[in-house]
């Protein structure tokens, strides 16, 4: 994936969103893969109410833990006065780490719907907004080493 992807990739999400009867009170960023689109998401969609949640599950390329785990601080989700929330992140891969952060806001918002840029097949969560589809790994330029070079 290219950063201009990205941009599509927000042009075409909102779209979506904005078709359906979802009107995002607040945004939740899964950090750290879901913070680039999530920012973008809540421009396009013009809610100035974000949070961040940090979920820790992957250890490397397709390694990670047993279970994913919420890590601190985790957000009061009752100070974004939201009764509907829109979960972002980049990738639907086994769905685990959507599914624990949705449960975890259920628990404190009326609706909460999720967005992704890339759902696998195999996931356990079938977002509510994808962009793309896909069974292969994703590199994303946020996350892909670059070479850096200080002159």
């Amino acid at each position: 994936m290219t950063w201009a992807d990205l941009g599509t990739a927000v042009d075409e999400l909102a779209s979506q969103v904005q078709a359906g009867a979802f009107r995002p009170d607040a945004v939740l960023a899964l950090a750290r893969g879901g913070l680039p689109l999530a920012g973008a998401l809540a421009y396009a969609l013009g809610v100035k109410n974000m949070a961040t949640l940090n979920v820790e599950f992957y250890t490397g390329i397709d390694e990670r833990l047993a279970e994913p785990l919420l890590l601190p601080p985790v957000p009061d989700l009752a100070l974004l006065r939201a009764e509907r929330l829109l979960v972002v992140d980049d990738v639907a891969d086994t769905g685990r780490t959507l599914a624990l952060a949705s449960k975890f806001c259920a628990e404190q918002v009326a609706e909460v719907r999720t967005a992704v840029l890339y759902e696998k097949p195999h996931s356990v969560v079938r977002c509510d907004f994808v962009w793309r589809r896909t069974e292969r790994w994703v590199n994303f330029p946020w996350s892909a080493p670059t070479a850096v070079t200080v002159s």
